[in-house]
């Protein structure tokens, strides 16, 4: 244990020139040619660009040539893994293999209050890893897991090919990104973040808190310095955060909001009101029908949408059973009423970035909306209320963040100057001491990057060795804070108690990330680590993820076309069972018996290919050429006897 005797704190990042000389000095490096600006997003993703000649900035769009991307993956039966639109267009035949909303999960362990609410909303299988964290389950072939860092590096590797096929670059040539993160996201949520690029290929320079990305894009080339608020309330997190803008400096007063707060939530109550109106009416209940949860979901999120234009709509879905189907009026009041606890909720982090940032009301200049559900009629009205002025809405809410990481991503390069961006961090961090207190070493909205020195000493006669458990959060007891990382200092000498001087540093770089080391200064022993979390992949199984990629990714290709193969099997199978059906009556017994006895065969080679107990694609197709000129056989036979009996009766 510690005890505390003195402090001695260095705050590197809150001095302007430090960080100007800090991004000078990145920019005299080989800078990287094109950074691209990925907005991660819970319900969608976007990525831009600023063109190096002309210095704008704008949205690379899709081959569907929509802006945005649906931040859904699935895995289909097939083998093949769909990412985006194809991936929503097939969400309600298989929803236990789609992935949807998966950054809530991102650096959380499965025991998270907030998790366990969302394994009981969502259709696909949210699973303990071997290490306690949140992951993924599918139901296809052998049940493979995979972490919400994987199925965010997807949706990162496919920002990246829109980019490549949108600047028409060669696969490959776009190695780095500026990826933005919800203001509020701890330690190992940003790690967990850099960490999904890591593993499908990508550097991603820098992490920059949503707003602060927002700002940019929103004050870039304005005249006008001042005060912003910029509340972001997006699919699955929300955040507001308070920036001061002044000669192309961006900083950041202050920060908070709630991880687990978006449209998400506001698309659930909707959920729950059809069910309950539905099962009130027809006493059925549907809350164990994935297929109906999956139709009802997607008829509340229209409904939702288009009641941000409109004070009315209906929302139609035909046959939700065999005999009945839901057909209901829902207008805006009725939908601002029930979703007022969720927009109360966002008020009370409005009052604490107020007064974090030692500012009134009438301080603010501007508030800048973010995040799809700012298009909601009632948030609009609610947060203008609340700042006594109209919010700015000249940005695309959906493409703010992305424009700003692009923009930050440019700075970075080399290729736009004169903008500097100074961020905090969201959350305190301290050390665990003497009787499980909290001791805080950089508080929160700090600005990043920093460094803290604080002097300890031992708590008890003749200890030789230190246990630094390092924690963030608010409260003073460590038992009410999070336990991000931990590690031991050793051979100390045995002195008596407040002799040793144990000096503790915490520097947290410009993406907010953590390393904590510790020194004893009279025999210069030293231990440190980097702060990946108390959740989160290890370095050593991000590394271990990213080189099987990289061995198995040609395996990957084969096994998706020899899954095909099994696919087309299993169709001349299900024609073979249909001639049988209508044939069957004219075959010869044997033939009848034999054809069945093969179709039972070839079902079998189908499922034992999709377990992976037969992998040669050379048997899977002699099966189904054999089976092909089999079914042509009997149904040649079949339809001769079918013309002898006819004539036979006439």
């Amino acid at each position: 244990m510690l005890s505390r005797t003195k402090i001695k704190a260095i705050v590197l990042g809150q001095n302007k020139l430090f960080s100007k000389n800090l991004i000078a000095r990145h920019n005299s490096t080989s800078g990287p040619a094109k950074v691209i600006g990925i907005d991660l997003g819970t319900t969608n993703s976007a990525v831009a660009i600023v063109d190096q000649l002309t210095k704008d900035v704008k949205i690379l769009e899709n081959s569907e040539g929509a802006r945005t991307t649906p931040s859904i993956i699935a895995f289909s039966r097939n083998g093949d893994v769909l990412v985006g639109e194809p991936a929503k267009r097939q969400w309600i035949v298989n929803p236990k293999n789609t992935f949807y909303a998966t950054k809530r999960l991102i650096g959380r362990k499965y025991d998270d209050a907030e998790v366990q609410k969302d394994v009981k909303l969502m259709p696909y299988s949210i699973v303990p890893s071997d290490n306690g964290d949140a992951w993924l389950s599918t139901t296809i072939g052998e049940s493979l897991k995979y972490s919400p860092e994987q199925i965010a590096g997807l949706i990162l590797k496919e920002m990246k090919h829109i980019s490549e096929k949108a600047l028409n670059l060669k696969e490959g040539e776009i190695k780095n990104a500026v990826v933005t993160v919800p203001a509020y996201f701890n330690d190992s949520q940003r790690q967990a973040t850099k960490t999904a690029g890591e593993i499908v290929g990508i550097n991603v320079i820098r992490v920059v808190n949503e707003p602060t990305a927002a700002s940019l894009a929103y004050g870039l080339g304005k005249k006008n310095d001042g005060i912003v608020a910029v509340y972001d309330l997006g699919g699955g997190t929300f955040d507001i955060s308070i920036l001061d803008i002044e000669d192309g400096v961006f900083e950041v007063r202050s920060t908070n909001g709630d991880t687990h707060l978006g449209g998400e939530d506001f698309d659930n109550l909707l959920v729950k009101w059809i069910l309950e109106k539905f099962h009130k009416e027809t006493q059925i209940d549907l809350n164990d029908d994935i297929n109906a949860i999956q139709r009802i979901k997607e008829a509340a999120e229209k409904a939702k949408i288009e009641l941000s234009h409109v004070s009315t709509t209906k929302i139609e879905i035909p046959f939700i059973t065999k005999t009945e189907s839901i057909s209901y009026e829902l207008t805006e009041d009725e939908l601002d009423a029930m979703s007022m606890p969720l927009i109360e909720k966002t008020i009370l982090p409005l009052k604490k970035a107020l007064s974090d940032a030692e500012l009134e009301v009438e301080d603010i200049d501007d508030v800048i909306l973010v995040g799809g559900m700012t298009r909601m009629p009632k948030i609009r009205k609610i947060v203008g209320k609340y700042f006594n002025k109209k919010p700015n809405t000249e940005i695309n809410p959906d493409e703010a963040v992305a424009l700003g990481a692009a923009i930050q991503g440019a700075v970075l390069s080399g290729s736009v100057k004169d903008v500097l961006l100074l961020d905090v961090t969201p959350l305190t961090l301290g050390i665990e001491t003497y009787g499980g207190l909290y001791s805080p070493l950089i508080p929160r909205n700090s600005t990043v990057p920093c460094k803290i020195k604080q002097m300890y000493s031992t708590a008890i006669d003749g200890q030789h060795a230190i246990d630094i458990n390092v924690y963030q959060g608010e409260r003073p007891l460590v038992k009410d804070n999070k336990l991000i990382g931990k590690f031991k200092l050793t051979d100390i000498p045995p002195l008596p108690k407040g002799v040793p001087q144990i000096e503790v540093l915490f520097d947290i770089d410009a993406d907010g990330i953590i390393k904590v080391s510790a020194k004893d200064k009279d025999t210069g022993k030293n231990s440190s680590i980097t702060v990946f979390g108390k959740t989160g992949m290890s370095k050593e199984e991000v590394e271990e993820l990213v080189n099987k990629s990289k061995i198995v990714s040609k395996e990957d290709q084969q096994r998706m076309s020899y899954l095909k193969h099994v696919n087309n099997l299993e169709l001349i199978c299900f024609d073979s069972e249909q001639a049988l059906k209508d044939w069957g009556k004219f075959m010869d017994a044997t033939d009848a018996a034999n054809f069945t006895k093969h179709i039972e065969v070839v079902k079998q080679m189908v499922k034992d290919g999709r377990s992976g107990d037969l992998n040669n694609v050379e048997i899977i197709n002699a099966a189904q050429e054999e089976l092909k000129a089999e079914t042509l056989e009997v149904i040649t036979k079949a339809a001769e006897n079918s013309r002898k009996q006819k004539k036979s009766s006439d």
